[in-house]
Order: structure tokens, then C-alpha cells, then sequence
């Protein structure tokens, strides 16, 4: 008999999971949250020159409300997701939403650096929570056969904040002040505190004897793999997306970066709808498709980079094969780590973060050496890295079978 599993891969027959119609309403409110860490994440990079002023501190100084954030979700996914394994579903995740509420509250408030670092870095730790909540709360309120298309409907809050949310926050920051940015931003989740209670489902935690250890997780087959070829991949794409200004300045493109970067958000927007689609019967497809795709890209990048039109090309192919990345690869190590799946998200949450600040040390490292012409280069090596693991992880992390038939057996 089926179990009702943390991850949802096998709910129960009288859970609503098993209707035809997806529950959007619920799955749109795991989009907003994970919009609202995005925007609450990067919100400061656009504003530094006013935060600066307005904390009496350098704009150096100002980045580090961006590191602190970072900071706070890399320490407290794993220890967080780990204490709140036993906690109903919605209390855990409405204890992430009232952690943006309340800290970005105080962020709007503080005229002390230290009491905003410190509201920061627990902010970036409510999101460090969030994001091993997501995943596994979408797959939990469908059929295993729509898991897929619910993690890309619940992962859509991603590039939408990237291409528009963020933007967006820099143009409110500037208009109204920072401060009523993050106020803003407070609001929005007080809005979605209601929504939640609303429309989301509730489940119950694991029971004790479900729980499993962080090591055994670790230890599970497929899951290590996955892991790998998230910490790949996210490499490659952020020393590319760090360091994109110098990069389409190769091509003259240093007053359009704004229009690079909502190029590749409307693709990756595209990519997510590809995504959801593939992901439950194609996944290993899906991943080692988006991974050549990018392999191509930056093989066109080698000798193109210099001609605009081709990098706005490059990049729309780039944006497309990543907009599914997150769905894809979360629903590949959910399935692995089964009643794990928490758990491993949250190890996600480490690797993904872990690859955004590699891929700005690498990046900076190769732009100060050989230049942005370099990238390249890097991009090939750390993608074929990827290939080469999710071609090896045939049985276990990116099978070839339909997600369907392995969920259901």
C-alpha cells in the first residue's frame, strides 16, 4: 500500500492529490514565495549608492547585506529543514513567509548597519528554508504524474523575479527610497501569509520513524550525482550571469545589459513551460538536452562573442535550456532521495548557493587573468563535467525510464 510520503511521490487515495486539475491557486502562492526570496535577496545590489547613504556606510560595505543573506541561507537550510521535519507542512512554510515579513520590516527600519546585517542574514535564512520547502510541498498536492508540471508551475516565482522583479525593485527603490522598497516587499508577504492560509493544503511532518539522517540521505544512490551536476552546471551559468556586463561588452552591448538580461529571462520563462512538459516522461532527455544546448552556446560564444546580434542569440538559447534547471533538477533529486527529499533539497539549497558565490570567484579570478574572452572556456569544461556525470547516473539520479513508472512501482 502506498505511503503518504514527505515528498509526496506516493500520496494517499483520499488526498486531493489525486484530482486531474491542478491546484494552481497553491502552487501560484509556492511561486510568490519563492519570488520574494529572489527579490528580497537581490534587492540591495540595485540600491547600494542609497543604502550607503542612508546607513552612513561605503557601498562596499552596503554589498554585504547581498552576503549576508547568502550567508544565512547556506547555514540554516540544512539545520532548519532538518528541526522542522516533524512540524505540519504549513506551519514550516508560513514560519519561512513570517521571516521575510518580520525582517524586511526591520530592514526597512533600522538606521544600525550591525541590526540590518543581522536581520539580513536571517532573512537569507528564512529563505534557506523556503527553498527545501517548495519542491517537495508542490509534489506533495499531485498525482507523481504531475509532479513535474506543479515544480515548474511552483518554480515560476524564479526568473520572474529575475527579469522582472528585480528590475522592477531597483526602479521602485529609486523612485520611492529604499527603505519603501523593502517596506513594500513586507507588505507583498502579508498579502501572501493570507493567500496561504487561504489556498494551500496542509500536510502533516514526518513521523520520527520516517526520518532519516542527513548522512543516510547523503548516501542514498542517485543523490550525490545530482548534486554534482547541480554544482557543475550552476557554475558555468553563474560566471556567465555575474559577470554578463563585461562580457557582452566584448560586443559594444555595455548600455544594453538591462536588455541582455530581460532576453534571458523571457527564455528561461519559455523554458520552464518546455520544462514542465518534458520533465515527468523526459527527464533525463530534458537534462542532457539543456545541458548540450548550453555546451553549444558557449561554443558560439568562443568565436561570436564580438558580434551583438549573436550574443542576444546566445543568450535566448541560454536562457531557454536554463529556465527548466531548477525543476528538473530538484524533481531528479527528490525521486532519488524519496522520503529523504527535504532533506536533500535542503543540501540543494547549500550546493545551488555554494555555486552562486563559486561562479563570482571563478569569474572574477578568469576576468583578471585572460579576460571575459576566457568564459568560454570555463563554460565547456564545467558543462561537459555535467554530461558526463548525468550520462554515468543512468540507474540511479537521472534514469531513462518515465518518472511515472519509477514513481508508481
Amino acid at each position: 500500500m502506498a505511503s503518504d510520503t514527505l515528498d509526496g511521490s506516493r500520496p494517499k487515495a483520499s488526498t486531493p492529490a489525486h484530482t486531474d486539475r491542478l491546484p494552481v491557486a497553491a502552487l501560484l502562492a509556492l511561486a510568490m514565495t519563492g519570488f520574494i526570496c529572489i527579490v528580497t535577496e537581490t534587492l540591495p545590489a540595485g540600491l547600494l549608492p542609497q543604502v550607503g547613504v542612508g546607513l552612513g556606510i561605503s557601498q562596499a560595505m552596503a554589498g554585504q547585506l547581498v552576503t549576508a543573506y547568502a550567508i544565512g541561507s547556506l547555514t540554516a537550510a540544512i539545520p532548519l529543514t532538518i528541526a522542522t521535519q516533524g512540524w505540519r507542512r504549513r506551519n514550516a512554510l508560513l514560519l519561512t513567509i513570517v521571516g521575510f515579513l518580520l525582517f524586511n520590516s526591520i530592514t526597512a527600519v533600522s538606521s544600525n548597519f550591525i541590526l540590518t546585517l543581522a536581520a539580513r542574514f536571517f532573512a537569507g535564512a528564512s529563505a534557506g528554508l523556503a527553498w527545501s520547502l517548495l519542491g517537495s510541498y508542490a509534489r506533495r498536492m499531485v498525482h507523481p504524474s504531475q509532479q513535474g508540471k506543479a515544480m515548474a508551475l511552483a518554480m515560476i516565482g524564479t526568473p520572474l523575479a529575475l527579469s522582472l522583479g528585480v528590475p522592477l525593485g531597483t526602479l521602485m527603490g529609486n523612485t520611492v527610497g529604499w527603505r519603501t522598497a523593502f517596506a513594500i516587499m513586507s507588505a507583498l508577504t502579508l498579502l501572501l501569509i493570507v493567500w496561504v492560509l487561504a489556498k494551500v493544503p496542509d500536510y502533516p511532518g514526518q513521523a520520527g520513524s520516517q526520518r532519516q539522517a542527513l548522512t543516510k540521505v547523503l548516501a542514498t544512490p542517485g543523490v550525490r550525482p545530482v548534486l554534482g551536476v547541480v554544482i557543475a552546471w550552476m557554475l558555468a551559468h553563474n560566471v556567465l550571469y555575474t559577470y554578463i556586463a563585461p562580457f557582452v561588452a566584448q560586443a559594444g552591448l555595455d548600455d544594453r545589459v538591462g536588455l541582455v538580461l530581460l532576453t534571458f529571462g523571457v527564455a528561461a520563462l519559455a523554458g520552464i513551460g518546455v520544462s514542465g512538459r518534458l520533465v515527468d516522461r523526459y527527464l533525463r532527455a530534458a537534462v542532457l538536452t539543456s545541458l548540450f544546448a548550453f555546451v553549444a552556446v558557449a561554443m558560439w560564444f568562443v568565436g561570436l562573442a564580438h558580434l551583438p546580434a549573436a550574443v542576444y542569440a546566445g543568450v535566448a538559447v541560454w536562457g531557454l535550456s536554463f529556465g527548466g534547471a531548477a525543476t528538473l533538477l530538484q524533481t531528479a533529486l527528490a525521486d532519488a532521495a524519496e522520503d529523504g527529499a527535504d532533506v536533500a533539497l535542503s543540501m540543494n539549497v547549500v550546493a545551488w548557493n555554494s555555486a552562486i558565490a563559486g561562479g563570482g570567484l571563478l569569474g572574477g579570478m578568469l576576468l583578471n587573468t585572460w579576460g571575459a574572452q576566457s568564459f568560454p572556456w570555463a563554460l565547456i569544461a564545467l558543462l561537459v563535467l555535467a554530461v558526463l556525470i548525468t550520462f554515468s547516473a543512468r540507474r540511479h539520479g537521472f534514469p531513462a525510464t518515465p518518472r511515472q513508472v519509477s514513481s508508481t512501482s
